[in-house]
């Protein structure tokens, strides 16, 4: 399968570096050149080299239009996704590859035994690669069973670390281009286990047999291309498939939107969350992961919630733990001296009390979501401070606070002002080594705290 000619590969490994607005008006038009293709991908790596820096160092790959590039996973989350199934895997699995982190193992030459077929019941065949193609029950037969769907398949980002660790791995997806882009991806990418269907995933779901994972990430837009959030929203229902996936594998992994409250997302799924998975990088939430299973027992459990952000981690029992503080509150240390911001999947995690209570830190006061210790702490997850002033907002706390200050890095939680309007109020400039936090403190005292990052 062809998908770039010669001239414009050439222009691409030429012009990567360039800027795309300026190549779009300046380019000559030569003979062969596919000036629209040739853009996209120089547009596509150069999104990559950071997204997606091994998939940047494979010399093979073909990048979609911008805004599929924009809104597909990052290596990060990806690979966290893989960790994830290979986790749960792992006492079962009989046949298991290892997910490498280096840039090395995805630039694997590939060995062209790649499957395409346009539907989950197709006979034995021959692709437009030459590949003797089997049918999922035969092929079944033949290899150790350690196998996944993925349901949803798209660009196929997460397809390409999740199918790393399986030795069948099925691709889904309705749009014939991105099953194209998917078959010269993935065997650019080494991943000679993977088997790309071009076909409705739900009715892909309805046919096939049972397999040890499933993956979907439902399309977050309807049929207006609104974004929407809610499961019921989407495209697949989740909601509406739940009682199908739990049938068809041991473990489903559904990618829902950040915005949703993980509680309710659970609540909805009745007692059928094994796993919930709230993913941050660059203290931005990316990703709410939910893990179906089987119940174990009769009575439902509660399912444990891992909050990551980039390399900080912490997982819990939620039932172990609510939100907030606790009944009565936790008194605030006479020395406060170091001030705590947890990180944004602890903050969508809501599990407060959790902090408090594993790093010996003090919740400031109800829904202030900062945190007060006398001595520092090790490895706290987010972000830490030395409080150097704590006043209040009259004219002599302020002027003892800022003591001659002109600018600061301002925040606000459960505060009256929002940090725009303490900033003007204040007359500061943007920046500089000063971090203000305006909170609310137990008792209800709205206070400034004048600190610097540690």
């Amino acid at each position: 399968m062809t998908i770039m000619n010669d001239e414009t590969r050439e222009f691409v490994a030429m012009h990567r570096n360039e800027d795309v607005r300026e190549l779009a008006l300046k380019a000559k038009r030569v003979e062969g050149l596919d000036l629209p293709l040739a853009l996209d991908q120089i547009a596509g790596w150069q999104i990559a080299r950071k997204k997606l820096p091994q998939w940047a160092s494979c010399e093979g790959i073909v990048y979609p239009p911008h805004i599929s590039m924009e809104q597909c996973s990052s290596q990060f989350t990806a690979q966290y996704k893989s960790e994830i199934a290979q986790t749960l895997l792992a006492p079962a699995a009989t046949v298991r590859a290892r997910v490498s982190d280096s840039a090395e193992s995805v630039m694997q030459t590939a060995k062209s035994a790649f499957q395409l077929s346009d539907s989950p019941e197709s006979d034995t065949q021959e692709t437009k690669t030459g590949v003797r193609v089997s049918d999922s029950s035969e092929s079944d037969t033949l290899v150790a069973r350690s196998s996944m769907v993925d349901l949803t398949g798209g660009f196929g980002v997460d397809f390409s670390y999740l199918a790393r660790g399986f030795s069948q791995a099925t691709y889904v997806e309705r749009q014939r281009h991105l099953c194209d882009l998917a078959e010269h991806n993935m065997a650019a990418l080494g991943l000679d286990q993977a088997r790309i269907v071009c076909g409705d995933g739900v009715e892909y779901l309805r046919q096939m047999g049972p397999v040890d994972f499933i993956y979907l990430d439902p399309a977050r837009r309807d049929e207006h291309g609104s974004r929407t959030y809610a499961i019921e929203d989407c495209t697949p229902n989740v909601l509406e498939l739940r009682d199908l996936l739990l049938a068809k594998s041991q473990y489903t992994l559904v990618k829902l939107s950040p915005m949703l409250d993980w509680r309710k997302a659970v609540a909805d799924f009745d007692g059928t969350v094994r796993e919930v998975h709230i993913v941050a990088t660059g203290n931005e939430c990316k990703e709410l992961l939910l893990v179906l299973g089987q119940q174990v027992h009769e009575e439902p459990s509660a399912p444990r919630v891992f909050c990551v952000n980039d390399n900080q981690r912490i997982d819990y029992d939620s039932a172990a733990y609510t939100q907030g503080l606790r009944i009565g509150g936790k008194p605030l240390p006479e020395a406060k001296n170091y001030l705590y911001e947890p990180n944004a999947s602890i903050m969508k995690a809501g599990c407060f009390d959790l902090v408090e209570e594993r790093f010996g830190v003090t919740q400031v006061g109800p829904s202030s979501h900062l945190f007060v210790s006398a001595t520092p702490v090790a490895d706290f997850p987010g972000r830490g401070f030395a409080i150097e002033a704590i006043g209040g907002m009259n004219k002599k706390d302020i002027k003892r606070l800022l003591n001659g200050t002109k600018q600061a890095n301002i925040a606000v939680r459960n505060f009256p002002l929002t940090a725009p309007q303490l900033r003007k109020k204040l007359k500061l400039a943007d920046g500089g080594p000063v971090y203000l936090f305006g909170t609310t403190m137990q008792g209800c005292d709205h206070v400034l705290l004048r600190t610097s990052k540690i």
